[in-house]
Parts: structure tokens; C-alpha cells; sequence
């Protein structure tokens, strides 16, 4: 986006942003909530894909979003929005190189684990297509 020093131009910008909060506010926009307790010691947010055997997760959520509640060393005074796409294609990556984990009640599920910090490093993985478990 270019530099422009016009308060009408501004507005119109953040009026944009308004309307996408709004969206997820009001519920006309869908949103996955997840209540992370770890990332504060490990950095490290987990995303399910499979349950007892079976899809679950990021592969069966329909959510157009996907909100994550930072928990234990963050009070839950974080939350982090993701775009479900874009969460879709990071844990892609992060499954095709082998960062799955056994998790839950007695491991029966599964979920990819990768670095918040993916969450909002611009260059990754924009242009990557999706395998179909994460379809």
C-alpha cells in the first residue's frame, strides 16, 4: 500500500478493517475459537486435524476464521485472528515436514504444531496449494 496523507483516504482504509471485525463480531462471518495454554512456554501453536482416526479440526471447520485465545502466560488478554485459508496452508507446510504431534485425552488426536510467529511472517507460504487432508 502507498504512503498517502489524505484523512478521507485514511478513513476509507480503516473503515475497511471496521467492517471486517464488524463481520466477525456479528457472526455474519464465521470464527473457529481455540483456547491455546501452551504457546506461551513453547511458541508453538497446535492445530488439530484428526481425532481418534478420524478427520477433525482445521480439516473438518467450515469457519471462515479461526481466533486463537492465548491462555496460561497471556491471561487470555491475546487473541490472534487467522483467516482459515491461510491457517490451512501454514499447517500444510508444517505437516508435509513432519511437525505432527499426538495430543489430547490420552493422544487420541492429532494436530500440526508450528511457530505463532508464522501466523504473520507475510512471505510464507502465500502461493502453496493445499493437499487434500487440508482441503
Amino acid at each position: 500500500m502507498e504512503y498517502n496523507n489524505d484523512f478521507r483516504y485514511d478513513l476509507k482504509v480503516g473503515q475497511v478493517g471496521e467492517s471486517l471485525l464488524g463481520g466477525l463480531l456479528s457472526g455474519s462471518i464465521t470464527c473457529e475459537v481455540k483456547r491455546d495454554f501452551w504457546v506461551g512456554r513453547t511458541g508453538n501453536i497446535a492445530v488439530e486435524f484428526e481425532s481418534r482416526g478420524k478427520p477433525s479440526g482445521i480439516t473438518t471447520s467450515e469457519a471462515d476464521y479461526w481466533a486463537f485465545v492465548l491462555a496460561q502466560e497471556y491471561n487470555d488478554e491475546v487473541i490472534v485472528f487467522i483467516k482459515a485459508d491461510r491457517l490451512k496452508r501454514i499447517a500444510r507446510e508444517f505437516y508435509k515436514r513432519g511437525s505432527v504431534k499426538d495430543m489430547g485425552d490420552n493422544n487420541t488426536s492429532k494436530a500440526v504444531l508450528f511457530p505463532i510467529s508464522e501466523i504473520i511472517n507475510a512471505t510464507t507460504l502465500l502461493n502453496k496449494d493445499l493437499p487434500e487432508k487440508f482441503k
